[in-house]
């Protein structure tokens, strides 16, 4: 469990105002200019120690990151860009801190910009968060007030300005490449990697993309050193996370907690347990709804981190944690992530554009009972062609979930679903059947 003196963010539940005068009695804005005068290196080496893994969802180093941008600038200007764009179901951490920490972020981009060597920082925020743009704005125009951002910023000699730039509610544009494209006014489909942000990103020039998270937490960490970040946690899941949990438990909560901790643990402290009991439970997504969910067998033992779940072959990913009880039509909760994926498919692939699409189907029909057995491996098969046959991972999180619940209730969909249309005519023929079949007089 994570102690109150080891907690980064301080104000998650508004019990303090978010002001830049309340934020720096919570230590925001100490010694800012003294760790920009520390250097470039000393910074990114810094995050190095602390390894510190991106909180946006893929867990990449954050340090080996920023090394990827050019050491000295040339004739093309460097950027940061904040992701904001949360729009993965279940995760809801992003949008606590632009409510109330703005300025733990807005001073992150600061250093971020600094140790990166970029004057200009955009903040891509989804376009249903117009409420929080709003709060973020007012903290950006409190930071420009006091001179902490502009003109020689916060006395380090480094002028840096903030950008922010509101999406149009297109769950693709959080892959980044796709942001970049939306922020550029393109069509918000994702680039052919390599080569990479890094060095071509936005405008043609070196770009480094970060998720909220983790640029909030970076102030904290430099002033408190890599090594005690580092001390938290597990060795290469270290530091603290925001777990967002919600579904069936008894109060669905936002929480900070050292990562490593148990699942059961995480739920039954700060959510009061699962509704009906931890002996309720069915299942658990861990990671937000691209994640592969977990049967309860598993959920007993599991810790909160990226390898101990990856081990499990489900993934951390923005820790929205989803839980499901036994109350719960697991193949219809599957089925409606499907068809939210089908939804959200930028369309430029062929095997994600059309793949989703047969997913939703497909699970359609088994949630109602209307597949033959064949169909749950032919659904497996589909999925199989979907995942690592697109450009960006979103083939994967549209394939993840329908491939946790194969894995772990084929049974159960086997058992719903064992239908035939040579027999049982009297049934509504599926779409997918051959009709000619049908019309034999053996049949």
């Amino acid at each position: 469990m994570l102690k109150d003196q080891d907690r980064i963010f301080k104000n998650l539940y508004n019990d303090n105002g978010a002001d830049v005068e309340s934020s720096k009695k919570r230590g925001d804005w100490t010694n800012t200019k003294e760790i920009c005068e520390k250097g470039r290196e000393w910074i990114i080496n810094e995050i190095k120690i602390s390894e510190l893994r991106g909180r946006g969802g893929a867990g990449f180093p954050t340090g080996l990151k920023w090394s990827f941008a050019p050491k000295e600038v040339g004739l093309r200007p460097h950027y940061l860009v904040i992701n904001a764009d949360e729009s993965e179901p279940g995760t809801c951490k992003d949008r606590d801190i632009l409510r109330f920490e703005p300025h733990k972020l807005i001073e992150g981009c600061l250093i971020t910009s600094y140790a990166v060597n970029a004057h200009i920082c955009y903040i891509y925020i989804r376009g249903e968060y117009f409420n929080e743009g709003k709060k973020l704005q007012t903290a950006i125009d409190e930071a420009y007030q006091k001179n902490l951002i502009g003109k020689n910023a916060s006395g380090t000699g480094w002028d840096f300005d903030i950008h922010i730039h509101y999406g149009a509610g297109a769950y693709i544009c959080g892959e980044e490449t796709a942001l970049l494209e939306s922020l550029e006014g393109k069509k918000g489909q994702p680039r052919l990697k390599p080569p990479f942000p890094a060095l071509i990103g936005l405008y043609g020039c070196p770009t480094i993309i970060n998720n909220v998270e983790t640029i909030a937490i970076i102030p904290t960490i430099l002033r408190k050193s890599g090594k005690w970040f580092a001390s938290l946690g597990k060795p290469k899941n270290t530091g603290t996370k925001i777990f967002c949990i919600s579904g069936n438990v008894n109060k669905p909560c936002n929480v900070e907690e050292e990562m490593g901790i148990s699942l059961k643990e995480l739920i039954e402290t700060h959510a009061c347990g699962v509704i009906g009991g931890w002996e309720n439970l069915k299942a658990i997504i861990p990671g937000g709804s691209s994640m592969p969910l977990l049967p309860k067998k598993i959920c007993d033992t599991i810790t909160m981190d990226f390898d101990s779940l990856i081990a499990e072959k489900s993934g951390l990913g923005t820790a929205g944690i989803i839980v499901i009880n036994k109350d719960q039509d697991i193949i219809k909760c599957m089925t409606r992530i499907a068809r939210f994926y089908k939804h959200e498919s930028c369309g430029q692939c062929t095997p994600c554009r059309e793949g989703s699409g047969w997913m939703w189907r497909m699970l359609e029909r088994m949630t109602k009972g209307e597949a033959s057995k064949d169909e749950v491996d032919m659904l497996m098969d589909v999925t199989k062609q979907i995942e690592g046959h697109t450009i960006c991972a979103f083939g994967e999180g549209s394939s993840w979930p329908v491939q946790g619940l194969l894995r772990h209730f084929k049974k159960e969909v086997e058992k719903r679903n064992n239908f035939n249309p040579l027999i049982k005519k009297e049934k509504k023929i599926p779409y997918l059947i051959d009709q000619h079949l049908l019309n034999k007089t053996d049949a």
